[in-house]
């Protein structure tokens, strides 16, 4: 534990320990005697000073009502009734409940410092033959920097030169290393492991992914949720109403009775009670904890108010390209009577050697042969059609079914799956490829995951044709499929879906580059391969920087548990502060009560919220 202790937990520990020592002594020091007394006043002094001190200054501020002042005035009003025990009592664990939080807050943040220590020192820039070591900030888009292992990532960039591997974990939290050569993307915050890299940068440090990536988890805790909306403002109005309410149980029986020592000291247990510590603290502290447990598993949460959107989440809509999908075409299947499959990739990839299309692309990846213009005597494209391409002598025509039926060619049909390239030659049927987006390998059992999480219902919105978006429904297992939609119709069909709020809430996953209008229009927004991706951090409500969909159902599970354990802080809270309050106002609970109720159902309560922490 002293290993995840600051300097100034470390010295409140001591003063807790040392506190407990005297208060033990106390104890044993003959009853009613100077020496008990030097004691207990001795040890309240040591637990209690900071407490009065900051009482003191918050009220020279105008911020009278709050737990400072609350204890400081018990716990002073019990020492002068002499209940030295209790005063000290209830200052020694308060102040443990305090160091209770400041540890688990500590224990958050340093998961989140584990993947926050992202910004670089500096970065390293070749002038006049030699390296030189720069702000990050100096550096400019267009600017060439070299990255030596050991060292982060500095800026964003292509690579220009060199080959590594490198540790993404403090972005992604996957702890295997990434390979990366010539012509990769690379983004800052990531660890150089091996190999020398020259890096021609992207984007300047403000608009780099650390820099974004930072920001946004700055500014997570300014996004409260319901909950701890409900506290602050329960704390606004509580407060001021228990302080005048126990100055009218002190006083008001007391001038009827006379009996000045026994209301009085009802009120300032009245007052111990009330003390709203317990919800201040252990409400903010479980969602801060569960925004720290989602970040160790490389899931962002922008704020708690989208961790108690996404524990309701009961409908998930997704986006296939790059979702669901890779979002990169392959070439899955090849089929020719004629040529075997390397010389049919070959002939079909001269064909295609001088389109730009992604498909054409993709048959390019797949041909292994080397391909020489001398080949191709002539090629012409057919817009909406494919090519027409005039190869050794013989007439090559490679496109979709429409151009093999303007041929009056019979074409066997696909499997659903791509979109299918066929190919004849000097008018002959020779065969087909097709060209698929591969399924992600962990989609159909992150689907399978989300249900078992409580998701009642899947659905898939794409710009693709219906039977290739119905295949890849089947495949992973979602429910609903809206094919053949534009940008524009994705929002219609997201709003006409949230109009029937009777289905729950609803929760978008894109890749958060043209599915910002969406992500943003959702109950809560999900960006997939957040790496690079402004639009997702701009956009999403939640940020996966694994780029895994397993992750969903993890970040459900953990928002979830955190709800319940504030909502269970809560109840216990406020259920035990109105039972002793009454109890206190009526004589039958007295101080040690009231500690109870007041610095008792703090640690507890703080250590409950603890639990966070391990989602």
């Amino acid at each position: 534990m002293r290993n995840t202790m600051t300097k100034k937990q470390q010295k409140m520990l001591k003063r807790i320990i040392l506190s407990v020592i005297l208060y033990v002594c106390a104890f044993f020091a003959p009853n009613g005697t100077w020496s008990e007394a030097i004691l207990f006043l001795a040890t309240y002094i040591i637990i209690a000073y900071d407490v009065i001190l900051r009482a003191v200054k918050n009220i020279g501020h105008g911020q009278v009502f709050d737990e400072n002042f609350l204890m400081a005035v018990a716990s002073i009003g019990a020492m002068c009734l002499s209940a030295f025990s209790e005063a000290v009592a209830v200052m020694l664990f308060y102040q443990i409940g305090e160091w209770f939080q400041s540890y688990a807050v500590e224990r958050s943040r340093r998961s989140i410092s584990a993947m926050m220590d992202l910004r670089p020192d500096h970065a390293n820039i070749e002038r006049d033959g030699t390296l030189v070591q720069v702000d990050p900030y100096e550096i400019s888009v267009g600017d060439r920097i070299v990255v030596q292992p050991g060292e982060k990532v500095p800026l964003d960039g292509i690579v220009t030169d060199g080959t590594s591997s490198l540790d993404t974990s403090a972005l992604t939290g996957e702890s295997v290393p990434r390979t990366i050569r010539e012509g990769d993307q690379i983004y800052s915050g990531c660890i150089n492991q091996s190999g020398l890299l020259k890096v021609q940068v992207t984007k300047g440090f403000d608009d780099s992914t650390v820099a974004k990536i930072l920001e946004l988890v700055e500014n997570a805790s300014d996004r409260k949720s319901k909950s701890e909306d409900f506290i602050t403002k329960f704390a606004r109005y509580y407060t001021p109403i228990v302080v005048f309410s126990a100055l009218a149980l002190g006083l008001i029986p007391s001038l009827i009775t006379g009996q000045w020592h026994t209301w009085v000291y009802r009120a300032l247990t009245f007052l111990v009670i009330s003390c709203p510590c317990a919800l201040v603290i252990s409400v903010p502290l479980s969602f801060f904890g569960g925004i720290g447990a989602a970040s160790k598993h490389g899931i962002l949460i922008k704020g708690s108010n989208y961790m108690e959107t996404l524990s309701d989440v009961t409908r998930i809509v997704f986006d296939k390209t790059g979702t669901l999908t890779k979002g990169t075409f392959t070439v899955t299947d090849v089929q020719s009577d004629q040529y075997d499959r390397k010389t049919f990739l070959h002939l079909l990839a001269l064909a295609e050697s001088h389109s730009s299309h992604p498909i054409a692309k993709s048959i390019l990846e797949a041909n292994k042969e080397p391909i020489h213009e001398s080949d191709v005597d002539s090629v012409e494209e057919i817009a909406g059609h494919g090519v027409k391409a005039v190869i050794a002598g013989h007439t090559y025509a490679v496109g979709n079914q429409k151009l093999m039926q303007q041929l009056g060619l019979n074409v066997p049909a696909g499997t659903g799956m791509g979109t299918m390239v066929y190919a004849a030659q000097d008018g002959r049927y020779i065969g087909y490829a097709e060209i698929a987006d591969t399924i992600k390998p962990d989609s159909k059992d992150a689907i399978q995951e989300m249900k078992a999480a409580g998701i009642a219902k899947t659905v898939m919105l794409t710009g693709d044709s219906q039977s290739v978006a119905e295949a890849v429904a089947a495949n992973v297992g979602i429910d609903e499929v809206h094919a053949q939609l534009l940008p524009g119709d994705k929002v219609d069909c997201l709003e006409s879906m949230m109009t029937n709020e009777t289905e729950g809430t609803l929760a978008f996953v894109g890749d958060g580059i043209n599915d910002a209008p969406v992500l943003t229009r959702a109950d809560v927004g999900i960006a997939m391969g957040a790496l690079g991706s402004d639009a997702a951090i701009e956009a999403a409500d939640v940020v996966l920087m694994n780029d895994s969909l397993k992750d969903i159902p993890k970040a459900i599970h953990i928002s979830k548990k955190t709800l319940k354990i504030a909502r269970q802080n809560i109840v216990f809270a406020i259920g035990v502060k109105v039972l002793v309050l009454i109890l206190g106002a009526l004589g039958i609970a007295g101080m040690w009560a009231a500690v109870f109720a007041d610095s008792g159902v703090a640690c507890l309560c703080v250590l409950n919220a603890m639990w966070c922490l391990k989602a």
